[in-house]
């Protein structure tokens, strides 16, 4: 992997967050007269993109993992 893909990933996450920031802004201000949202909807939906997040770092571990394993095999096999 390239040692700056890092720092590309990073400035990504911070631009989508940046942009999902002002989505959200630009919702709430389209909706002034509705009643909020349920608060257990809320509620699950964090939990879900917890879980979502959770997985997906998971995931990355067991990625990096199996690439260092196939990254040795190779090595061992020269």
């Amino acid at each position: 992997m390239h040692p700056l893909m890092m720092f590309l990933a990073i400035d990504i996450d911070r631009e989508r967050r940046e942009a999902a920031r002002r989505r959200s802004l630009a919702r709430r201000a389209r909706t002034d007269g509705v009643a909020p949202r349920s608060m257990v909807r809320r509620r699950l939906a964090l939990a879900l993109a917890a879980v979502s997040r959770g997985s997906a770092a998971a995931v990355r571990r067991l990625d990096a993992c199996l690439a260092d394993e196939l990254a040795s095999r190779l090595a061992a096999s020269r």
